[in-house]
């Protein structure tokens, strides 16, 4: 989502770090890219004016121009004030939990935002989960929410009244027997009277341990408009942002929390139910800049990973028994978890690598289908494969011969990567010891 303001800052960066010592002037030039970049980002203006006074006030000051490393102290500087303009300074996010089961958490926002599928995700990331249709302007909502209940074994409660929102809540919690309750509200077009007396009626007759307002990460600077106007009417507790794995400029997620002191507290990072994960303002800027985010990358993949299997995996790999079949299990396991670029965004210093060297969600899907259409023997031993076998893999997947040939290169290419790091010296050993081998 971050992808081309993280560009234009690291640009940014490396301009810098050919001073041999930051300088009030040069500073300014630095300034005014990072200016043009968060208003490219569609950050609100008031969010940008803060955001370049505090980083001005720190940079001219002797944190920086005394700096031994003062490129890097600048670098440190603009971390910390998006980490503080994202909420740092907040509690850590974290369920404000009931005294006495159940937890109610209360869904609001605009029609299109993805409260429906939130609600879903949320029972996933939280377990034991009651899921409650309220929407009851839109039918259709029911039944979305009715499957994906089916979907994560949650259990799923209906309006008991169509006519009566307020009724079917307080219906809903008097048969909740799990430790949380999610609620999922009508959603509108645009905010209106109506839409916002219904919410605050049933808000009384929930009474909320959570007030929950979904927005759409993609709409940005709309996103700042509808927080505020829902804040108002009434107390929201948290945000959580959706569709961030979109290719929006992101100005949302860095706005919301500073206009509106709500803090965003979960992202919806993708499609599938485990694409969801707590908001962490460090980790995030920590992305933004380039500078990975090891430690979600990790949580991500022990949701999404059947850990037993991944192990056995491993040893097969540094046994040097890599396959095609291994590499399709782990372009499945690895696509399970995200899309390649967020994925790749994660990992300290893979920017430096070029747009160029992470593969696109196309180039993932080719190799899988080039995969597919070979016979076992050749998955297991791609050695076989000859000119022959080559343009059958091709016709038989949708691709080229050229494609076949790229993507064997790559495979032989990451086999002899990890069979020079696990054939002995230090490295292997470090590697495998890691891996409890």
């Amino acid at each position: 989502m971050f992808e081309s303001l993280s560009t234009r800052l690291n640009k940014t960066f490396r301009d810098l770090a050919g001073f041999g010592k930051i300088t009030p002037e040069n500073i300014e030039p630095a300034l005014k890219e990072i200016r043009v970049a968060l208003l490219e980002a569609d950050v609100h203006f008031k969010v940008v004016k803060s955001f370049l006074d505090a980083v001005k006030a720190r940079a001219i000051g002797a944190e920086v121009l005394q700096s031994i490393t003062p490129a890097d102290q600048f670098v440190k500087i603009v971390h910390d004030e998006l980490a503080r303009t994202l909420g740092a300074a907040d509690p850590a996010p974290r369920l404000n939990t009931a005294e006495k089961p159940p937890t109610k958490i209360l869904l609001c926002g605009l029609q299109g935002a993805g409260k429906t599928t939130a609600a879903s995700k949320l029972v996933k990331f939280l377990g034991d989960t009651t899921l409650v249709a309220l929407d009851l302007k839109r039918p259709a909502a029911i039944e979305q929410l009715r499957v994906l209940a089916e979907k994560t074994g949650a259990p799923f409660i209906p309006p008991s009244h169509l006519d009566d929102a307020v009724a079917s809540a307080r219906s809903a919690l008097a048969a909740t027997t799990t430790k949380h309750v999610v609620f999922d509200t009508a959603g509108r077009l645009q905010i209106d009277s109506g839409l916002m007396a219904e919410l605050k009626s049933v808000h009384a007759a929930v009474n909320p341990d959570e007030t929950v307002l979904v927005l759409d990460a993609m709409t940005g600077q709309e996103a700042v408009k509808v927080a505020d106007a829902f804040h108002k009417e009434i107390p929201l507790t948290a945000i959580l942002l959706s569709k961030t794995d979109g290719d929006a400029r992101g100005g949302a997620a860095l706005s919301v929390r500073f206009v509106t002191g709500v803090p965003i507290k979960w992202i919806g990072t993708g499609e599938g139910p485990g694409a969801f994960e707590a908001f962490h303002p460090e980790r995030f800027a920590g992305r933004i800049l380039g500078m990975g985010d090891v430690v979600s990358l990790v949580e991500r993949a022990a949701r999404t990973t059947d850990m037993e299997k991944a192990e056995k995996m491993a040893r097969r790999i540094f046994d040097g028994q890599l396959d095609l079949e291994m590499f399709l299990d782990q372009i499945r396991e690895m696509r399970k978890m995200g899309p390649m670029a967020e994925l790749f965004s994660m990992i300290p210093g893979a920017q430096a690598l070029g747009a160029q060297a992470v593969p696109s969600e196309r180039d993932v899907s080719r190799f899988e289908a080039i995969i597919l259409s070979m016979t076992a023997t050749e998955r297991r031993n791609p050695e076989v494969i000859n000119n022959r076998r080559r343009e059958r893999i091709a016709q038989g997947s949708g691709t080229t011969s050229e494609d076949v040939h790229r993507m064997l290169k790559q495979f032989r290419q990451a086999r002899q990567m990890i069979s020079a790091m696990t054939s002995g010296g230090k490295k292997g050993k470090a590697l495998r010891q890691m891996m409890g081998m």
